[in-house]
């Protein structure tokens, strides 16, 4: 099985990613498990999750830039044959044994995912790249891990245990940096994201009582 990509791999297809999208005047920030990475998370990730704002481009047509603009990038047709849309991965050198090696680069809009629009003066500014901030980056791995705990494939069912990882970390940042999540420079952030994120710290606190604290210490009710 072919190695997955390194971290520098990882900065380089973000790099890529960021310069292409500001040539067509598009702003956008990274968020997932990339974005936990350069706040400090020692997983390294395996892929690349990037939120672009913009209304003027669906998500096909910003892989299609993508595309257009570096043959690194590629699609290819989902597993699933009723999607409507095709998945983007970026090629990266072969191994030693020389096996085809490839990061899947997910890109999204505000909305979808209850993914928010961040305001271009709060997107955080990490070697050299726009990340999303640390508390809605934080509301977002924990839908993630409740969603993948609910879902009836096996495959991701086995991500929450992924997911608990990078949030034990997340947590630990954001109260070594005494970060809340009800602050004033958060007012943009969805009142749905955070408001269906307390029902999901009573389900994770349920799940791993251990947790209470820390979700206590950022200002959620436990």
């Amino acid at each position: 099985m072919p190695r997955g990509p390194t971290n520098s791999e990882i900065l380089q297809i973000c790099d890529r990613v960021v310069e292409i999208f500001q040539q067509y005047d598009l702003r956008c920030c990274l968020f997932g498990s990339t974005a936990c990475n350069l706040f400090g998370v020692s997983r390294t990730p395996n892929d690349v999750d990037v939120v672009v704002f913009t209304e003027r481009y669906d998500q096909e047509d910003l892989k299609a830039i993508l595309v257009g603009e570096d043959s690194d990038f590629y699609l290819v047709d989902s597993r699933d044959p009723s999607a409507d849309y095709q998945v983007l991965w970026y090629c990266l050198p072969s191994g030693r044994r020389g096996g085809r090696r490839a990061c899947k680069v997910d890109i999204l809009v505000p909305g979808v995912l209850n993914i928010p629009f961040v305001p271009r003066r709060r997107v955080k500014v990490i070697s050299r790249l726009p990340v999303m901030p640390l508390i809605p980056l934080l509301l977002l791995k924990l839908q993630g891990w409740s969603d993948h705990r609910e879902s009836y494939r096996e495959d991701m069912q086995e991500k929450q245990y992924v997911d608990v990882e990078d949030i034990h970390e997340l947590l630990g940042i954001a109260i070594d940096r005494g970060q809340r999540a009800w602050q004033d420079n958060l007012n943009w952030v969805p009142h749905e994201l955070l408001g269906d994120a307390q029902q999901r710290v009573y389900d994770y606190v349920a799940e791993y009582p251990n947790s209470r604290e820390d979700w206590e210490a950022i200002g959620f009710d436990v």
